[in-house]
């Protein structure tokens, strides 16, 4: 049985290969049945937590499953731009981040703020571009 994968919100692809670029549209922490990973309920009213650091380890595992898809991989990327919600959320995001990549050999990097993101429970979204040589 084959692994559900989240299917984007409009009319665009995951991932599109250009050449040897693979580039990698927005991705969230949803997962295929709609929920959304850090998203953490800290009492009994329904307050939500929404966890940075987490949303961003699932986002980069999100775009890691579909780089997968066309025979690449995390490992792969050359490039990162990162949409938070609240620069406060930095640290965190910063923290899950570095345990992708490697400060020295990792990819360029872009994070700005942003308003908002398509659900009030995304405080991350990342896209990327990677390269592979195609064979």
């Amino acid at each position: 049985m084959s692994e559900k994968k989240v299917t984007p919100r409009g009319a665009y692809p995951h991932v599109k290969v250009v050449g040897d670029f693979i580039f990698v549209s927005g991705t969230s922490s949803r997962r295929p049945d709609n929920t959304i990973a850090g998203v953490d309920i800290i009492d009994e009213m329904g307050t939500k937590f929404l966890n940075a650091e987490t949303q961003t380890r699932e986002v980069l595992k999100n775009i890691d499953k579909n780089l997968q898809t066309v025979g690449a991989s995390i490992k792969d990327v050359v490039d990162v731009s990162s949409f938070l919600v609240n620069m406060n959320d930095f640290a965190g995001y910063n923290k899950a981040y570095a345990e992708f990549f490697d400060k020295e050999t990792g990819p360029t990097r872009t994070t700005v703020a942003v308003h908002q993101l398509p659900h009030p429970d995304l405080v991350v979204e990342i896209k990327v571009t990677a390269y592979k040589k195609q064979a």
